[in-house]
């Protein structure tokens, strides 16, 4: 293995190499661009484009994109060489500032949301100068922002952005109050992703998961994750070469690839790394869930990102792990005593009212077909937003809202008993697995969020939230001629008005949800009802007031998160259907011929043998064939009920009502066949085989 140092950032044109190949003066310019975002002008962009792309070539690059995240959720890129042919036949490579700066891809298909009719293909990426240009596939790849002709937001990138300078413009207006001035404010995301690795030969026996991520059939295993063998077990030579290559290559790339290891479900596991500000670090895990899906078949594995690949065991999600910070310095750390630290428990406040206040559009954000399927269970949690604290932060709050003194016990030392064992100093806070929004330190981890997703929507949201949090509190309190005392005031008073969001226990609990209720909280159970959310003028109002997003821009995100839904789930029903008449039947009717062929020659040597066993056992298969051919009859007539509809919210609920109910209801008919049908008649792999595997 090649050492870290050696190869860290080798494939990125980040800051040290900025340093080595660009002129003082234009560096020098370059960097107050990135660290404190001021205009960067053409005559600086073409030196730049100069030595990136002598840079680039340099490691093998022939092309350029301009990198973008389009309303898929995913990355799209068109690659331009750096060949301009010359009049005696030979050619140059050059790239100049404006290819630099802006691109023009055809706008006309990717989804818009009736933001671009089909026939107007024109649209705009523009450099992000923040996030740094690196080399994948022998192309120089630029990350950019994606606007239409009209200058909408078509992709995540550009409201993601606005977010993080709205939340820095807010965050610099209370730190002002506390006599700081920063140069540089940002809010900083970890994203933990989890996956699923199996065999391609598996993979290429099932059609589910080959066109929608997830198996829509297959019965429990005999063994699932009950046993609690597979966390942080030791990882199998096959899965660790795989690691071993995802690591290099993404450190490469300047990816801070941290931890690894397994996860609670069998062949299931996760990567996390170091925190990064928040467009780099989902420029990242973009890139990381790329090469996850592209270096796995270079060891005859397939990698699964879908939020429920399997019925019944733990699904994939990616845990948003998310804070603020000024000048690299944590805004929220509470330090050794946060009863003490003012500014602490302003930004804390702020945070918690922002949730409260808004915790329908965050659920919103995590709202998808595939993760309806996995909250809720398995170490997801529920899709009632709430925060955790933990005991000593909670304690604090309460002493906050009873106007109380908070006796602090200093730091507790855990000792374990053992004289060989080293002593150390308990965290504040415990870990709660099934918290949505969670407090764990010095930050929060959003752990709804699925695996598949772009986290840009999860934090546009909580950006925006906060920083319309923050300003109210700078509002309140900017010309107060006593801060401390008015400050604590406008904390208790918030504390108490929002202290109903805070919960501690344990979210799978049968009587949270009777509890949340009683609270006002919000339970949106599936996608069509938490998308309502984003159009609520509640949501429109604080995204337009900070110029995160507009009506319009909110209109069509709207639309294209229905229409997307919509689009799964008849994906999925026309799958099912065909599964279950193309493979299913045949195989099943395949195995009651042996069965009543067998039935019939033991009578044939004898009429007194006894067929009971083999009669009772054809009568299921006979009984199941029957309910599979009213299944896919019944599931093909609701996918077309729902083709029919025009409303796209009533579109989405009849795919959601109907659809998936006639999918489930085919599915146990079929499943219920797997466990009578001979091993060697049925025609796909078993979840007993893909799940266990050496």
């Amino acid at each position: 293995m090649t050492h870290i140092d050696e190869v860290y950032g080798s494939l990125v044109f980040n800051d040290h190499a900025m340093q080595e190949r660009l002129p003082k003066a234009t560096y020098k310019t370059l960097s107050q661009t990135i660290k404190e975002g001021k205009p960067l002008d053409a005559d600086v962009a073409n030196v730049v484009a100069h030595a990136m792309k002598e840079w680039a070539i340099e490691l093998g690059a022939t092309h350029y994109t301009h990198w973008f995240q389009p309303l898929t959720g995913i990355t799209s890129e068109k690659h331009d060489s750096f060949i301009t042919p010359q009049e005696d036949g030979r050619a140059l490579m050059s790239f100049s500032g404006k290819e630099l700066i802006q691109g023009e891809p055809d706008a006309s298909s990717f989804p818009s949301g009736g933001l671009r009719a089909s026939f107007e293909a024109r649209g705009y990426t523009a450099w992000d100068p923040t996030s740094y240009a690196f080399i994948k596939d022998n192309v120089l790849c630029i990350p950019t922002a994606f606007v239409s002709y009209g200058a909408e937001a078509l992709d995540k990138k550009t409201p993601l952005l606005r977010s993080m300078a709205v939340i820095s413009q807010e965050a610099r207006r209370v730190l002002a109050l506390f006599g700081k001035t920063p140069t540089k404010v940002v809010t900083t995301v970890g994203a933990e992703q989890e996956y699923f690795l199996i065999k391609e030969k598996d993979y290429a026996e099932r059609l589910d998961l080959i066109l929608t991520g997830r198996t829509l059939f297959g019965s429990a295993p005999c063994k699932g994750q009950e046993l609690e063998e597979h966390y942080f077990g030791a990882i199998r030579p096959t899965v660790n070469r795989f690691m071993e290559e995802l690591d290099q290559e993404l450190w490469k790339l300047g990816i801070p690839s941290k931890t690894k290891h397994n996860e609670v479900a069998p062949t299931q596991h996760e990567l996390a790394p170091i925190f990064e500000a928040a467009n780099v670090a989902i420029d990242g895990n973009l890139i990381t869930m790329e090469l996850m899906r592209k270096l796995a078949s270079h060891h005859g594995l397939v990698c699964l990102q879908h939020e429920k690949p399997f019925a019944g065991v733990n699904g994939n999600g990616k845990h948003n792990n998310w804070s603020i910070s000024a000048d690299n310095a944590n805004l929220l750390d509470p330090g050794s005593t946060p009863f003490d630290n003012l500014q602490f428990l302003a930004f804390l406040t702020a945070v918690i009212k922002a949730v409260d206040e808004y915790q329908g559009i965050l659920r919103m954000t995590v709202a998808t077909a595939g993760n309806d399927h996995r909250l809720g269970s398995n170490e997801a949690p529920p899709a009632i937003v709430s925060i955790f604290l933990g005991d000593e932060l909670e304690t604090v709050v309460r002493a906050i809202i009873n106007s109380e003194d908070y006796n602090y016990d200093g730091n507790k030392v855990m000792d374990l008993g053992v004289p060989t064992l080293p002593t150390f100093i308990k965290d504040n806070t415990d870990r709660n697995r099934t918290s949505p929004f969670a407090f764990t330190g010095n930050k929060f981890e959003f752990r709804m969020p699925g695996s598949e997703v772009n986290l840009s929507d999860a934090n546009i949201v909580i950006n925006t939230i906060v920083a319309k949090t923050l300003a109210d509190f700078a509002d309140a309190l900017e010309g107060s001629k006593n801060f401390e005392h008015d400050a604590k005031a406008y904390m208790r008073k918030t504390l108490t008005d929002h202290q109903r969001i805070i919960f501690n226990g344990d979210n799978y609990a049968d009587e949270w949800p009777i509890e949340a209720e009683k609270r006002g909280l919000l339970n949106l159970k599936s996608t069509p009802e938490a998308l309502q959310q984003f159009i609520e003028p509640k949501s429109v109002e604080v995204f337009e007031r900070f110029g995160v997003l507009n009506k319009i821009e909110i209109d069509s995100r709207y639309d294209v998160k229905l229409e997307h839904y919509s689009k799964k789930i008849n994906i999925e029903g026309l799958v099912t259907a065909r599964m279950a008449r193309a493979r299913f039947v045949p195989a099943i009717t395949e195995y009651s011929t042996v069965v009543a062929q067998s039935i019939n020659a033991k009578k044939a040597v004898s009429t007194s043998i006894d067929t009971s066993a083999e009669e009772a056992l054809l009568d299921k298969l006979t009984a199941g064939l029957k309910a599979i051919a009213a299944g896919i009859e019944a599931l093909e007539a609701s996918l077309e009920q729902a083709a029919a509809v025009e409303d796209s919210l009533e579109q989405a609920c009849v795919y959601r009502d109907d659809v998936l109910a006639a999918m489930n209801n085919l599915r146990c008919s079929v499943d219920e066949m797997e466990v009578i049908v001979g091993h060697n008649y049925w025609p796909v792999p078993t979840y007993n085989h893909i799940l266990f595997y050496t």
